[in-house]
């Protein structure tokens, strides 16, 4: 995997695809329900990301529907989208290990519980849902 690591929005909005299909605001919160309220995506972000994703192929508009006069896109996860977040899954998982090995070792206690405590998060949402 060469591949540089998922931003974390990326790794979330993913992440709620990973399920069931959902329409922007559907999305934004659910990434508030998977991180706890820490994150909660200003509508400039969070479609600026959904376009980016739908450029890389890793989502598809499923279907448009209109909803009280106004068009409303529903998104699904591509099976490459899939594929992404489950290798990015594992590239968390494996930092994580990492860091949980070193912490045992007694290097550097306090960074790299930190380290280890938000890998262990971001890990946990990105992984969840996708079993």
């Amino acid at each position: 995997m060469t591949e540089r690591g998922m931003q974390e929005l990326a790794l979330l909005l993913l992440t709620t695809l990973a399920n069931e299909s959902r329409h922007g605001y559907a999305i934004a919160q659910e990434v508030k329900v998977i991180t706890d309220g820490r994150v909660a995506p200003r509508t400039g972000a969070l479609y600026g990301a959904l376009d980016r994703l739908l450029a890389d192929g890793l989502i598809a508009v499923e279907r448009e529907e209109i909803v009280g006069g106004r068009a409303r896109r529903i998104f699904a996860l591509t099976s490459v989208g899939r594929e992404r977040l489950e290798e990015e899954a594992e590239r968390l998982a494996a930092t994580a290990r990492e860091v949980k090995r070193r912490l045992a070792a007694g290097a550097a206690p306090g960074r790299l519980a930190a380290i280890a405590s938000q890998l262990t998060r971001r890990l946990a949402a990105g992984a969840a849902p996708a079993t």
